[in-house]
């Protein structure tokens, strides 16, 4: 084991990136951080707009606890039709940007 700026190394590399290096790993590991943004995102625009569960569920028409299920992370899935009027009342929109395939990041 190397000890290297804070971080423990088995073999040279670190414990995330031997999780991302198996596919099954890293799917869900990414399912996981897209729920994350999204609630980041949200508990974020909504302190910045100043407005409540409450208060956006009754200008979205929208429910409560599906908000609240957003800012929580504890929503799987969620429609276009639902994130739409929230990020509206939020002023955002959802844009759709192709990624670059010519990146060494893909």
């Amino acid at each position: 084991m190397k000890h290297i700026g804070g971080e423990i190394k088995k073999g040279g590399r670190s414990t995330f990136d031997r999780i991302m290096s198996d596919p099954k790993r890293r799917v869900k590991f990414e399912k996981g951080y897209e729920k994350f943004l999204v609630s980041e995102f949200l508990i974020e625009a909504m302190e910045e707009m100043e407005i409540s569960v409450r208060k956006l569920a009754q200008e979205t028409g929208i429910s409560t606890t599906m908000i609240q299920n957003l800012r929580s992370g504890k929503s799987a899935n969620v429609s276009i039709n639902t994130l739409a009027p929230i990020l509206s009342a939020l002023n955002y929109r959802i844009e759709f940007v192709k990624n670059n395939t010519n990146s060494e990041c893909a």
